[in-house]
């Protein structure tokens, strides 16, 4: 399914941008891109989005390994009938793996995106897939509520046709 393959080079790209800021740059270094805005800063977090649950490494994992296998199950079903949705649900997928392969490997983040100019946490392209993942699913849901319920219940009812 192509929404896989959206999966696996977000999350290549992920996982490659990660090694890079482990392998060439400390912790805590810092490279100005555009000074006073936007850096690459090696960063780690041990917890959640903004820093919360620190050190909560297993309740992450798990509720992490029920979301995927949810995303998952859903793509399945879905087979590319909401082409939208399937995009939403594939980034969100690629940002969920990458993010639990690191809390897994390393019990800890890898955060490196650094914009200063609004002072917001650092994050990684496994956080920016989730976030741009969501935003698209909130945009399918407002632009049209009830297209979606039919939809989701179509693909629940053929899953129940199968059993």
């Amino acid at each position: 399914m192509r929404y896989f393959f959206i999966t696996a080079v977000v999350l290549l790209l992920d996982q490659i941008s990660k090694w890079f800021i482990l392998h060439r740059m400390s912790l805590y270094e810092s490279i100005p891109l555009w000074d006073g805005v936007f850096y690459i800063t090696s960063h780690r977090n041990r917890g959640a989005a903004f820093g919360i649950l620190q050190d909560q490494q297993w309740l992450f994992i798990t509720v992490t390994s029920i979301v995927i296998v949810g995303i998952i199950v859903y793509l399945i079903r879905l087979k590319g009938r909401e082409p939208l949705m399937g995009w939403s649900l594939a980034l969100i997928l690629s940002g969920a793996i990458g993010n639990l392969i690191d809390r897994v490997r390393m019990g800890e983040v890898v955060d490196f995106l650094d914009f200063r100019l609004i002072n917001y946490p650092i994050f990684n392209v496994a956080d920016s897939a989730i976030v741009i993942g969501v935003g698209i699913m909130i945009w399918i849901t407002l632009r049209n509520p009830q297209a979606e319920t039919e939809e989701q219940d179509a693909v629940v009812g053929e899953a129940g046709e199968r059993s």
